[in-house]
């Protein structure tokens, strides 16, 4: 497994991965008709958006075949006012790729680019039902509040993590 920058050509690929692994990580938490509504040339759009945007860092998981097979992003969110922090804001893998340590190979590369722009703090947010919440937690995150959003017409619980030292959290990996 190969993890790299993401190219704007990377767009497709990526758009997949996100629809794909909503529909399989959100079964049963967010209505199937939402998910079911979700679209490849939606998401291409979007991510061809995200991935103009020089606040948005893009890395991909490629297969041996050059397939992507995951990706995740960084940066700073526009409601994070909080100084020196930046906030991981995806990390999604095809479910058949999943329990391989693309996931920890991933957030590794993005503790690296929050280092090398000067965060030294993190967070992350996840939905309550989402077992990647695990994931983080395993890796020293910290549950610092919940909020309630609404997905799809779904009530949910949004969990928000830190880590509250980034190098501690670079340490782990």
């Amino acid at each position: 497994m190969k993890i790299r920058a993401a190219k704007l050509t990377d767009a497709t690929g990526i758009a997949k991965v996100h629809v794909d692994s909503w529909r399989t990580t959100y079964k049963n938490i967010i209505s199937n008709e939402f998910l079911q509504k979700l679209s490849y040339e939606q998401r291409t759009n979007s991510w061809i958006q995200n991935l103009s945007d020089p606040n948005n860092y893009v890395f991909v998981a490629v297969n041996t075949e050059s397939d992507i097979v995951g990706f995740a992003v960084c940066g700073k969110r526009s409601s994070n006012q909080i100084d020196r922090s930046g906030d991981i804001t995806s990390i999604y893998i095809l479910e058949e790729y999943q329990g391989q340590g693309i996931g920890k190979q991933l957030m590794r590369q993005l503790f690296i680019q929050c280092n090398k722009l000067g965060f030294n703090r993190v967070f992350v947010e996840v939905l309550e039902d989402n077992n990647t919440r695990y994931f983080y937690e395993y890796y020293g995150a910290k549950l610092r509040k919940t909020e309630k959003i609404k997905i799809g017409g779904t009530d949910l619980n949004l969990l928000v993590y830190e880590w509250d030292c980034i190098t501690t959290a670079l340490n782990m990996f």
